[in-house]
């Protein structure tokens, strides 16, 4: 479905080793609490809201614990770098000035083969990044991947909040480019990804917000994410992202109460008119929460399995989402194909389900595909689209799945439809049977 993911290049390996030396070796100068920054600054003034510096790097250079940033109005052509960590009393802050609308721009950065970020934090911790504008980051090179906000090293204690990211682009056949990415490759741990907006993002493999390796504690909510051409939010397992291979996957978090719509890989040229852009995606993550999110007119709703045989998603709730409109299937759990992983332990529970596999791919409501094993599907509503397919499951091996106290609606112009090891009936009777489902209810 994705999903090849380029791994950071070399050049963050050099960058964090050279950012790493500046943070360890390097005296800062003394500072106010505040900083700012102008497009009318100049780097020698003091850094006062009278006397601005000019670039965002000579702010990362001087901000230490207890700084905030405040950047003035206006469009930066340059990244900025976080150098220095806060501490849990004195955080470090990177913030729009008062309402203004700061922009960090890409649009002037030559097209190098390196990776690039319009914000980085490497190794890090207690940094928050606050309303900032991101955009017109683009690449042609297949092997280069673009970012709008890139975490990576061993991060703690981030907050990346209310931001708008769009326009970041890769125009390379099987590319990459992200809106926001965390690469656990050492340990990233309770890291807040809340109340921003992505969109115009073209993704080639990628996606547009990812938790990926070794990133525990995480919260990603109350996110905008829509017209992206690939997945919307993606939390990743067992892609050698994690210099401990035995922590390589994204665990313990909550995604929650974000609004994820018109994500489609259909019109991706790494796709060919394939529809697979999941709007919310656990690919080997594990014991992560999906909760309260409006996930609608993507190619699927709501998936969870691993993409690496022998490798399960784990201990996964899909909590009262609202799932509707979407083009392949609702909810599916499973791997794609007989050389992928599967889903075990999950429970899907509270969905409201409607309107689903809109174009008669017999994706269903809910879809299982290969190799899931103990999960529960529990107290979901789900409405049948002019498909009538509510389950589908058109191969054999599903294991110890349960169903219990499930309601079924559909249409008087609709024929209710189950398919269930790849056996099809049409009567919640006949589909109890085939499942030992029990207390369900069917509402013509």
């Amino acid at each position: 479905m994705k999903k090849v993911l380029a791994v950071i290049g070399l050049i963050l390996v050099v960058s964090g080793f050279f950012w790493f030396n500046l943070r360890n070796f390097q005296t800062p100068a003394d500072n106010a609490s505040e900083l700012f920054v102008a497009t009318n600054g100049d780097d020698k003034n003091p850094g006062t809201i009278d006397e601005p510096l000019r670039t965002l790097e000579a702010a990362a250079d001087q901000a230490v614990s207890g700084t905030t940033v405040s950047i003035r109005e206006g469009t930066y052509f340059e990244s900025l770098i976080v150098q220095h960590s806060g501490t849990a009393s004195e955080p470090i802050v990177f913030q729009a000035y008062s309402d203004e609308v700061v922009h960090l721009s890409g649009e002037q950065f030559e097209d190098t083969p390196d990776d690039r970020a319009l914000v980085e934090i490497d190794g890090c911790n207690h940094i928050s990044i606050k309303r900032l504008t991101l955009e017109n980051l683009s690449t042609d090179d297949p092997d280069k991947t673009v970012i709008g906000m890139l975490v990576t090293g061993p991060s703690q204690h981030i907050k990346l909040t209310d931001n708008w990211i769009q326009n970041i682009t890769t125009t390379a056949f099987e590319g990459n480019a992200h809106g926001i990415a965390v690469y656990g490759n050492a340990s990233i741990q309770k890291i807040e990804i809340h109340k921003n907006t992505l969109t115009n993002l073209k993704l080639g493999l990628s996606e547009a917000l990812v938790v990926n390796g070794n990133v525990s504690d995480f919260s990603i909510k109350e996110n905008h994410i829509y017209e992206t051409d690939n997945i919307a939010i993606d939390a990743i397992g067992y892609e050698d992202i994690a210099d401990d291979t035995n922590e390589d996957y994204a665990r313990d978090g909550i995604i929650s109460e974000n609004i994820v719509h018109n994500n489609s890989s259909y019109h991706n040229p790494s796709y060919q008119n394939d529809y697979s852009a999941g709007g919310i995606y656990i690919d080997g993550g594990q014991d992560i929460t999906i909760e309260n999110n409006t996930v609608y007119q993507n190619d699927i709703g709501i998936e969870a399995t691993s993409e690496h045989k022998n490798r399960s998603a784990n201990h996964i709730k899909i909590l009262s989402n609202d799932v509707y409109e979407n083009t392949y299937a609702g909810i599916s759990i499973g791997g794609y194909d007989a050389d992928r992983g599967g889903t075990t332990h999950s429970l899907i529970s509270g969905n409201t389900l409607t309107d689903n596999d809109m174009i008669g791919l017999e994706g269903g409501q809910i879809l299982f595909q290969y190799y899931s094993d103990s999960n529960t599907i529990k107290s979901n509503t789900l409405t049948a689209s002019p498909s009538g397919l509510f389950i589908s499951h058109e191969y054999t091996g599903n294991t110890d799945t349960t169903f219990e106290a499930n309601h079924y609606h559909f249409s008087d112009d609709t024929r209710p439809r189950w398919l269930w090891n790849n056996k099809e009936v049409y009567s919640l009777e006949d589909f109890q049977k085939l499942t030992n489902g029990h207390n369900e209810s069917f509402v013509p």
